[in-house]
């Protein structure tokens, strides 16, 4: 039995990767999935060979090649392709799984199972020979790189709520960095265990074990100083396993300064190193005692700490009797050095998967990457943007104040019932019959029952989302009467928050929405007989409208019309502004429609891509693979640089406009200053008015319409995806209730055979093979699983100092338990 610590895999689950892959290229892709259907058939089969893994070495390709694909994938896809991907907590593979809709879960997910692979199979190794020895150190240091990559280089751009119900804090930056102490700290071991065979100086094997005791300790800190969440991760046998290796270390390493003090004859220090040694294995054997460890490592403190003890007695009788030094305090003693021989590998396949799998090899190579295909998005959003808020809007606002300000000042009424007294003007006539050929009134009465029908509409999605959740609630409460559930599965109507909380705000903008319909309506009540006055015939609209034909000349009639014209040529004037910016929007759609970004993108994207591949420094930044839409910035800032003229020409519309109507303002009140009405002229000015006023509510009401009916019909497709989500959430639940089901039946079935296998695992766990160096010497129970007796042959005091080897080695006295067993329970002789 190994006494090293092996990391489990994150078990997964098989996901349909075609079907979502599929989806999300039909939808977003501007590529058919039937043109990459062999490319979603090789995901599939990658995504399957990953999903049941063994600790077997041909198993490190197949994990590396996925990790390499996955690189190319997610500059193809976004993040999100909703895939639902499902992994198991590292050390609860049979507890309900979190699943994420994230790529980059996936991926975190693979580097860490390949550095759980590494470490499972560098503890497998039969450490009994220098080869196994080397392997293992190596293994190591490899789990101990994959988890720094998946700590530098993943983790930064895969983030999750902490606080959530389901979160894998497994794949979290103090988790992972925890293993990453502990297996460099294994792989140091080994380097420490190899100078231990190959029979180097005491110093420099303590110096191995100083910097071996030092990475357990920092893995031990980094969990200890962890979120409560993170920390409760970790067996409580693995906290004990690590915390007594780092005193056991400890221990070694003053046990062989001690030795190297006894080569210089410095027999007063050699004390003081064997009580910090002895002091160093007690708590190492207190920890693991009560922290239920492995039985080899308990085991072999305890027989380190009575060779312990026996080498003090020693070298305090030979000092009291012949040599007669003093012993300094052990707070006197100098620090001893540590020789950190263990490294931090990341394999170059990680940083660059091109040296694994070529380009052209790559999934999906011929897809328009994602980063590319976003940033022409981004771009055309910009764009239409850009036109909407800096020249379509400015331009309406800007018309509508002008008419309002026209309105008010009963213009161009005053001056048409002015030059025509009698019939009615032509731009009357124009706005009449616009709304008799639309027929208005009928118009508005349809649009306001389709406007009600889409209302009606979402408030019954609305409660038929409600109506599965009360039917996932009615079941749920069933199924607590019938099953004892774990108090984490929270009832529904607490799981359920983060939907209610969404159903009360739908509902309030549906409310809302209800109380503008009504304001519609109400205005259509106030102004539908003036309205249909418009679809009348010309005559008798003529008819409606008073004369004004005998109202007789003034003597201010010349003054009168000098201002009527000059209004008039304002107006005019005002009505050039209106089609110069019509005019300029066009232009500026006409240049939208004919912009084509993508080339340039494309041939952007290339020179990054060409960068990427000859930049090493960019290989070792935390970045994400592939190319990013925020690369192209200065392109999309540039190319959107080709509107600016539209804006400086409609900004100067305005600043003209705002002088025309200032004109319009002074040369109305002259106009009326200078002539003198009656009531006939007022009467037809109040009629010309109305008509007008009618018109523009008219309009006002037909946009109210469709605004409102636009707004339903958005807010339909967001109601449907609430519905969807909520239908998910109880299938989900569903879910979670089957497999907690079939664990407690499993649990069941368990607890009845566990009376049949507890004597086998008693046996199992005592194989522990005995010390390499004291094999000889000391008997082995015939058995061939027993563990070494800590009271064997150890050499007297009189023996020679040179070749004493009976410290601790890797976890056994000196040595570690490294045994390996053949088939038939015989264990391995050395």
């Amino acid at each position: 039995m190994s006494n090293l610590l092996a990391v489990p895999f994150k078990k997964t689950y098989q996901v349909d990767v075609a079907g979502a892959a599929r989806t999300y290229l039909s939808i977003n892709g501007d590529t058919h999935p039937d043109a990459v259907k062999a490319d979603i058939k090789q995901w599939q089969e990658m995504r399957q060979r990953i999903a049941n893994l063994e600790a077997r070495a041909n198993r490190l390709a197949d994990l590396l090649n996925y990790h390499a694909q996955l690189t190319s994938i997610l500059t193809k896809f976004p993040v999100d392709i909703q895939l639902e991907i499902s992994y198991a907590p590292v050390f609860s593979p049979s507890v309900v799984p979190v699943t994420m809709r994230s790529l980059m879960f996936e991926r975190a997910a693979v580097v860490f199972n390949l550095a759980s692979l590494y470490s499972q199979l560098a503890a497998s190794e039969d450490r009994s020979n220098v080869d196994g020895i080397k392997r293992a150190a190596s293994y190591f240091q490899n789990a101990s790189g994959a988890l720094s990559y998946l700590r530098t280089s993943v983790l930064p751009h895969f983030s999750f709520l902490a606080d959530e119900e389901h979160s894998p804090m497994d794949l979290s930056q103090p988790f992972v960095h925890a293993l990453e102490y502990l297996t460099l700290a294994q792989a140091q071991e080994c380097f420490w265990q190899k100078a231990k065979i190959d029979n180097l100086k005491n110093g420099l094997i303590s110096k191995l074990a100083g910097a071996t005791m030092d990475l357990y300790k920092q893995s031990l800190v980094v969990i200890l100083e962890a979120s409560p969440p993170i920390k409760h991760i970790f067996p409580p046998h693995w906290l004990a396993h690590i915390e007594a290796k780092q005193y056991h270390f400890e221990a070694v390493a003053q046990y062989r300064r001690s030795r190297e003090e006894l080569e210089k004859s410095r027999y007063g220090l050699e004390i003081a190193y064997l009580t910090q040694a002895q002091v160093a294995a007690k708590k190492g054997y207190d920890i693991a005692r009560k922290g239920k460890v492995l039985p080899a490592i308990l085991n072999d403190i305890q027989s380190f700490l009575e060779i312990l003890k026996k080498e003090l007695t020693r070298a305090e009788r030979d000092n009291d009797l012949i040599y007669h030094q003093d012993v300094p305090a052990g707070s006197s003693l100098p620090v001893i050095h540590q020789a950190a021989v263990a490294q931090v590998i990341v394999l170059k396949e990680l940083f660059d998967p091109s040296v694994l799998v070529p380009h052209e090899q790559m999934l999906f190579s011929g897809l328009m990457g994602w980063g590319t295909r976003e940033a022409i998005n981004i771009y055309n959003d910009r764009k239409k943007n850009l036109i909407q808020e800096e020249l379509v809007n400015p331009a309406k606002e800007s018309k509508n104040a002008a008419e309002k300000l026209l309105q008010s000042l009963n213009l161009p009424a005053s001056l048409e019932a002015l030059e025509r007294p009698v019939g009615l003007p032509p731009s009357f006539l124009k706005k009449a019959e616009e709304v008799r050929l639309e027929n208005g009134p009928a118009k508005i009465e349809a649009a306001i029952e389709d406007l009600y029908r889409l209302s009606r509409q979402n408030y019954k999605l609305l409660n038929e989302a409600m109506d599965i959740l009360d039917q996932e609630a009615s079941e749920d409460e069933s199924t607590r009467e019938s099953l004892n559930l774990p108090p984490e599965r929270l009832p529904s109507y607490e799981a359920n928050t983060h939907l209610l909380d969404k159903e009360r705000r739908y509902r309030a903008i549906l409310d809302q929405a209800a109380t503008s319909d009504e304001t519609v309506r109400t205005k259509w009540d106030q102004w539908e007989r003036n309205i249909t006055d418009l679809t009348w015939d010309e005559a008798d609209l003529e008819a409606s409208i008073p004369s004004s034909t005998s109202q007789p000349r003034s003597s201010n009639t010349s003054d009168t019309d000098k201002h009527a014209r000059t209004l008039r040529s304002l107006l005019e004037t005002l009505s050039d502004i209106f089609t110069d910016r019509e005019n300029l929007i066009k232009r500026s759609e006409t240049l939208s429609a004919a912009d084509n970004i993508t080339p340039r993108i494309v041939k952007t994207a290339s020179g990054f891509e060409r960068l990427a591949e000859t930049s090493e420094a960019q290989k070792e930044q935390n970045r994400m693979p592939g190319v990013h839409p925020a690369m192209f910035e200065d392109v999309l800032n540039d190319e959107l640089a080709k509107y600016d003229k539209f804006v400086t020409w409609m900004r100067k519309l305005e600043g003209k406009q705002e002088q025309v109507v200032g004109s319009i303002r002074t040369e109305n009140e002259l106009f009326l200053k200078s002539r003198k009405d009656s009531e006939l002229v007022k009467a037809r000015e109040q009629a010309l008015q109305s008509l007008d006023f009618s018109y523009h509510k008219y309009k006002e009401i037909i946009q109210n319409l469709e605004e409102g009916i636009n707004f339903y019909n958005d807010l339909s497709g967001i109601l449907l995806q609430f519905k969807d989500d909520c239908r998910q959430w109880c299938t989900e639940r569903k879910h979670e209730i089957h497999t907690l089901s079939r664990s407690m039946q499993s649990l069941t079935v368990g607890n009845q055979t566990t009376p049949n296998n507890s004597n086998n695992s008693d046996v199992n766990d005592s194989e522990v093979d005995s010390d390499i160096e004291t094999q000889a010497r000391r008997p082995i129970p015939s058995q061939g699983h027993g563990v070494a007796e800590a009271s064997g042959t150890v050499r007297s005091s009189t023996m020679k100092p040179k070749i004493f080897m009976t410290d601790l080695n890797s976890s056994d006295w000196e040595n570690p338990s490294f045994g390996r067993f053949l088939p038939g329970g015989t264990s391995r002789k050395v």
